[in-house]
């Protein structure tokens, strides 16, 4: 079965970011020396905004 095209545009992905992802996060802050990953736990760790190109 094939998939509408008007959701196919959807899926591309095309806007800007505007937070970054867990993963990104805890490593900005591991790099920035705020998140230890022996002691913190990385559920609710503080959103981050995409820093400009």
């Amino acid at each position: 079965m094939s998939m509408d095209p008007s959701l196919r545009t959807s899926m591309t992905g095309g806007g800007k970011r505007s937070v970054m992802t867990r993963a990104e996060r805890i490593g900005k802050m591991i790099a920035d020396k705020k998140f230890d990953p022996k002691k913190d736990k990385a559920l609710g760790v503080p959103k981050t905004l995409v820093g400009k190109a």
